[in-house]
């Protein structure tokens, strides 16, 4: 039986840049009954900037938490539930503009938001693009995600690297050494356009850790975007050490 809705809004405009990183960074974020999900054998991890808009939480609009930015960095996991291989998405870092968002997810979720001021824009170039930016304030700087995108929306292929990005329906996050938080994504499969001119500026140091240094300072391995849709977030449950089943031995 499908838990109860936590949160329904709708996620548009979603870019994602795609670093290749070492797995070793991502060992102290990985919860436990969870494997790294690779993507033809690399370990990628995601910035992304997309809207939060219609924002409902437990079926109510919260005043002046209807429609806003989030940035958030995450990497891609599998759990075995001891029947089938859950896809799902482990976040190191997210970014909002509203303390109350970042109060309530932090506590029931135990995610990693902070809030901090942010903008965005949209400016179309020409009839085929649009170039989309992000930005946060942090130490009195502004930190930039951005791209300019074409305007050609086309369906997700099977079997293509912006399948295996975007089709991760599930959140996991590390709630103590022996509990897993997991809770449910529900949207339609997105539609994506190609992505050129990519942005990235950042304190990546002062947001991620050093670690993620050397890794975030390339140029990204991949850049897509989607238009994205309605989004459906399930109230989230625990996997105990003690209840898991073991990982099964094939990927």
């Amino acid at each position: 039986m499908a838990k109860k809705r936590f949160l329904q809004a709708q996620w548009t405009n979603l870019l994602m840049l795609n670093y290749e990183v070492d797995p070793e960074v991502l060992k102290q974020y990985l919860p436990f009954a969870t494997v790294l999900d690779l993507w033809q054998g690399k370990t990628l991890v995601s910035m992304v900037g997309f809207m939060f808009e219609n924002t409902k939480v437990l079926g109510v609009k919260w005043p002046f938490h209807v429609n806003f930015e989030e940035v958030n960095l995450h990497f891609y996991v599998r759990h075995f539930d001891g029947k089938e291989w859950k896809r799902g998405a482990v976040f190191i870092s997210e970014i909002v503009p509203k303390p109350m968002i970042s109060l309530v997810a932090n506590s029931l979720y135990k995610e990693h938001y902070r809030a901090l001021s942010m903008r965005r824009s949209a400016t179309r170039i020409d009839n085929d693009h649009t170039k989309f930016l992000y930005e946060w304030r942090l130490k009195g700087q502004w930190n930039k995600l951005g791209a300019t995108v074409s305007n050609h929306f086309e369906d997700i292929e099977p079997g293509s690297p912006e399948e295996f990005i975007f089709e991760h329906y599930w959140g996991y996050n590390i709630w103590s050494k022996a509990v897993t938080m997991e809770y449910q994504v529900e949207h339609i499969s997105w539609q994506v356009a190609p992505v050129a001119e990519p942005v990235f500026e950042a304190d990546v140091a002062e947001l991620y850790g050093e670690a993620f240094v050397p890794f975030l300072g390339k140029q990204p391995y991949s850049v897509f975007f989607a238009k994205g849709s309605d989004v459906v977030v399930r109230m989230g449950s625990k996997i105990r050490i003690d209840q898991a089943p073991p990982l099964s031995p094939s990927l």
